[in-house]
């Protein structure tokens, strides 16, 4: 195999600008068909991204042999389906997170891959993007000292919790996205915390539901115990004032802190001799970087970038602080 020619199943609102493009982007790598129920969708979606082939089948990429890998795009209530399927059918598997609607389901799909004689890589992005490489490196290189413990804020304006037209709001239909908001942001969030500081001890969590959907988190506090002895602290509160909204994690260390947005482009490092703030450009398709490291690991040039086992210990987690049966 000498390059990697993809199926696309989902191209929607994510495949759109920030993945979609970079697979005819990188080296080695084609993007030879999409797919989407939509049929009108699909055909606009190939047109204007210059794909020849479109389809509202999910078999006609499946069952395609000239297609070697599949990107799963599609909510997550149809990911243990769609990634059992592509693996049946011989393909390497690119997963969109959160990797399924819960733990049950994502092992069922490291089960799969540990039958097959293909590969998936989760699409955990961040892991490539400068800022969160700058962090890992500051933290390989003991920059802050001793790692002691981290501090995560994500506060979110209440007029987002819900939109008017809820059946195309899928992320906060727990049949589709497995919960609310936190289902869809906290994979994020998790999994480079996995990435910075390795395996999980223990998990703890408390959680309120929203008044309107007993199924959808309003707000989540957590704390998680890392085998190395880190310790993690996290609120999600998706019902605050406008002017509350907060998107802060901050790393302390014993001889400093590294603070940062997940979804900003700084990062401010704090040491007992100086403060620096580090300014970073994202891609224009954020997905890119990863693309490029799941082809090289696909093609064997490279190790897996985000393996199938830590999309099951990021669902393990989400699902552990999510016990809404604690706090109501």
């Amino acid at each position: 195999m000498e390059e990697i020619n993809w199926g696309i199943i989902g191209c929607g609102d994510v495949a759109e600008v920030k993945s979609g493009p970079a697979f005819q982007r990188v080296a080695n790598s084609n993007l030879l068909s999409v797919m989407r129920r939509n049929e009108e969708k699909a055909k606009d979606f190939a047109k204007r991204h210059n794909i020849q082939h479109w389809t509202s089948n999910p078999n006609d990429i499946l069952n395609n042999k000239n297609i070697n890998a599949v990107y799963i795009a599609t909510p997550p209530s149809s990911h243990l389906k769609y990634a059992l399927q592509a693996l049946k059918a011989g393909k390497h598997v690119y997963l969109e997170k959160p990797m399924a609607l819960n733990a049950d389901e994502a092992k069922q799909i490291c089960n799969a891959l540990k039958n097959s004689t293909n590969k998936l890589t989760m699409a955990h992005y961040r892991r490539k993007l400068p800022a969160f490489l700058k962090v890992k490196e500051l933290l390989e290189a003991n920059s802050i000292g001793v790692i002691l413990h981290i501090d995560l804020q994500v506060l979110q304006s209440k007029k987002k919790l819900f939109v008017a037209n809820v059946k195309d709001n899928w992320r906060i239909q727990p049949a589709v996205s497995g919960g609310g908001y936190f289902y869809d942001l906290a994979p994020h969030h998790i999994d480079l915390m996995i990435y910075f500081f390795g395996p999980i001890d223990k998990v703890l969590g408390l959680t309120k539901s929203t008044t309107r959907n007993a199924n959808v988190e309003e707000i989540v506090n957590g704390i998680i115990s890392f085998q190395n002895g880190i310790q993690f602290r996290g609120i999600w509160n998706f019902n605050v004032a406008e002017n509350n909204q907060k998107d802060q994690c901050i790393i302390y260390g014993s001889e400093g802190s590294i603070e940062f947005s997940f979804f900003g482009s700084e990062l401010i490092l704090k040491t007992i001799k100086e403060e620096q703030i580090l300014s970073f450009t994202n891609p224009k398709h954020v997905q890119e970087p990863m693309i490029q490291a799941t082809v090289d690991y696909f093609l064997g040039k490279e190790e897996n970038p985000c393996q199938a086992e830590d999309g099951l210990l990021v669902m393990d987690t989400i699902g552990k602080l999510d016990n809404r049966k604690s706090f109501n």
